[in-house]
């Protein structure tokens, strides 16, 4: 029987009185956000935004060796309070150039060598924990609590645990379609990975953490105990593993989910506060608690864009040549990379073995093909497995550097545990001493990986492009719910730019030859709404080579960004984004689901003077023929307005430069 939410409330709230329970409160700098926390015989918190109700006490604990629990039956010795207002200059500007990081802080000090800080944002509330232990300590669990005062809608990308026959629950690509459930149906049994949404009202709640770092990553689920409550849950650490194929299971777990330093500080726990549905993509703060960059100045980082050959299988045509894993096909990405100025060219799996980083496919003569990419002026990117990458780390990245090869594709990692968040760190590390760029994929969601190592350029951790080869799975709406979740805690490889599109009736899955459902601007429009540093094209080149014009503005969107401004959005339904970029231009951008929609957009934004859009929009009949596009030019003012029609799973893409 659920009850009612008055009785919850007061049950909770019980859990902070008595003759030893002490009350601190904090505020957020504009004094929108309190954070109530208490400390009885549990430490609870709970939140409010104004006079809503964002959290009720929550527990929050660590469980460690020697029946020690951070969190159980705490002795306060003292507690501090600062404030910081100070800016943040990425050195990759993902959404930004400079990052406002202006929060309050309390750091409460425990009898037992343990903190634990709060901090309030105008924009949400995040908490660690902090030991001071001399030993090295085991972490059994961590409790990690939020409980809502009702039945809420939540987003939530569910793990298949069935996907995998002979592996655990905690092996998962990452990559699922977004849920929405009332967390009453959200039980122990179903698990989602983090950042899971909670729409309370008119608000948004993101869940997720940052500067995750020698722990494993969180998952979210539910309680089974009466309570609107979803909890985080951890994975084991694997005390075995096995070689199945080419990557790693493991076959046994243990008791503890981290073995760990004893004087370190703890991933951040993270609910972010979106008033508006479009404050969740303008989002920055999973960036800001990230901790510092572990990479002295990395000039040699060049974001920019990419062919991807794996989506259509090589499958490129009007050629005088065999297509496949050969010198000639991979020969033909370089030359069509150096007509469009791309930056790079990806050899994707196929170019090596799965296993083995130095048995090169027969007929990829890598000697002649590296040193023409570098006559061309093309940067490579290769791809490479999980597995084998693990075994062969030091002597590829030598031989890669070698190559003058400018950044790897890391895939097949299935798994956040402990283990395989320290191989993310490793990876970066290692790639970054030889000046190598890193693309994760079959990963997580970045926690603040990217701004610990910015030579994490994007990384994947959501259900991508790819899916098209494989059925209808993927579909416009999926795609409007990605900049709002999985978009907010970084950078996001989705490979778009498909040229063979389709409406929803006419869709059929085609593995060599993937269309994507929604319009042809509708896949422009998602490198203008989607953030990525190193951002791959996945139409095909010989698609590419038939639409010169529309090609090469593809190529000229900038993938890092002077500012972000979300003008019109709903989440998982419609988005209208504004982007500014280094030189000043600015991109304006729209993408919809399956319901065709208007919206006016006035020019207010612009300086005094003239100015002329370039603009690329669904055609006429593209709620039929999902291809037709127009393209035009017009002159305007900060006095003028912009009407964006957008066809079902449409699109809208302008550049606006000053005359």
């Amino acid at each position: 029987m659920r009850l009612p939410v008055f009785l919850m409330f007061l049950m909770y709230s019980c859990l902070c009185f008595g003759l030893n329970s002490k009350h601190l409160e904090l505020k957020s700098p504009d004094n929108n956000v309190l954070v109530d926390v208490c400390i009885a015989d549990k430490i609870t918190y709970s939140v409010n935004y104004g006079s809503k109700v964002i959290l009720l006490p929550s527990a929050i604990s660590m469980t460690l060796e020697n029946g020690l629990i951070p969190g159980n039956h705490p002795k306060l010795k003292n507690s501090r309070k600062q404030s910081v207002n100070q800016v943040i200059f990425p050195e990759i500007r993902q959404k930004r150039a400079k990052i406002n990081d202006v929060y309050n802080e309390l750091e409460l000090t425990f009898n037992g060598n343990y903190s634990l800080i709060f901090r309030a944002y105008n924009d949400g509330v995040a908490y660690r924990f902090k030991t001071a232990f001399n030993e090295d300590v085991t972490v059994y669990d961590e409790e990690s609590a939020y409980r809502f005062s009702s039945n809420d809608t939540v987003y939530f990308a569910q793990v298949n645990c069935d996907a995998k026959p002979g592996q655990d629950c905690f092996h998962t690509s990452f990559e699922e379609s977004y849920k929405t459930l009332p967390i009453s149906k959200i039980t122990t049994s179903n698990m989602a990975y983090s950042p899971v949404i909670v729409c309370l009202d008119n608000l948004k709640v993101a869940i997720t953490e940052s500067d995750l770092t020698d722990y494993p990553g969180m998952f979210i689920t539910g309680t089974n105990d009466g309570t609107y409550t979803l909890k985080g849950k951890f994975a084991p650490y694997p005390s075995k593993e096995k070689s199945v194929d080419f990557y790693s299971v493991v076959s046994e777990r243990a008791n503890y989910i981290a073995k760990t330093r004893g004087k370190r500080s703890f991933p951040w726990r993270m609910l972010i506060i979106a008033p508006k549905d479009g404050d969740l993509i303008e989002n920055d703060m999973v960036y800001r608690l990230a901790g510092q960059s572990q990479l002295d100045r990395p000039t040699w980082l060049k974001p920019g864009k990419s062919t991807s050959e794996w989506l259509f299988d090589n499958n490129i045509y009007g050629v005088d040549f065999k297509s496949g894993y050969n010198t000639n096909t991979y020969k033909y990405y370089i030359d069509f990379a150096a007509k469009f100025k791309l930056e790079y060219v990806l050899f994707d799996a196929g170019w090596s073995s799965w296993t083995n980083l130095f048995e090169l496919t027969p007929g990829m003569d890598m000697e002649y093909l590296t040193s023409y990419a570098k006559e061309k002026g093309v940067g490579l990117v290769l791809w490479t497995s999980a597995y084998a990458l693990s075994r062969q780390m030091d002597a590829a990245l030598d031989r890669f550097k070698a190559w003058g090869i400018k950044g790897i594709m890391v895939d097949f990692i299935d798994r956040d545990d402990q283990k395989m968040i320290a191989f993310f760190d490793r990876v970066a590390e290692e790639a970054a001493k030889r000046q190598l760029f890193v693309d994760f994929h079959g990963c997580p969601k970045p926690a603040g990986l990217n701004r610990k190592f910015p030579n994490v350029l994007t990384m994947e951790g959501a259900m991508v492009q790819e899916y098209y080869k494989f059925g209808d799975k993927l579909s416009p709406e999926h795609e409007l719910c990605i900049p709002f979740i999985r978009g907010l805690a970084g950078p996001l490889d989705y490979e778009p730019g498909n040229m063979k599109n389709e409406t929803r009736e006419n869709f059929k899955p085609m593995s060599n030859k993937p269309t994507s459902l929604g319009t042809r601007i509708h896949q422009m429009a998602m490198f203008l709404v989607y953030e990525s540093p190193y951002a791959k094209m996945g139409g095909n080149p010989s698609d590419y080579l038939k639409e010169p014009d529309f090609t090469q503005f593809i190529v000229n969107i900038p993938t890092v960004w002077n500012e972000t401004k979300v003008i019109d959005a709903k989440l998982g339904d419609y988005v209208v984004i504004l982007r500014q970029a280094a030189d000043g231009n600015y991109y304006l951008g729209a993408m919809n689901d399956w319901t065709p929609r208007e919206f006016t957009v006035d020019c207010s934004f612009l300086n005094e003077g003239k100015f002329e859009i370039e603009i690329y929009k669904d055609g006429i009949n593209a709620d039929r023929y999902a291809s037709d596009y127009q393209h035009e030019f017009l002159e305007i003012s900060n006095t003028s307005s912009l009407k964006i029609q957008l066809a079902p799973g449409g699109g809208w893409v302008g550049k606006i430069r000053k005359l």
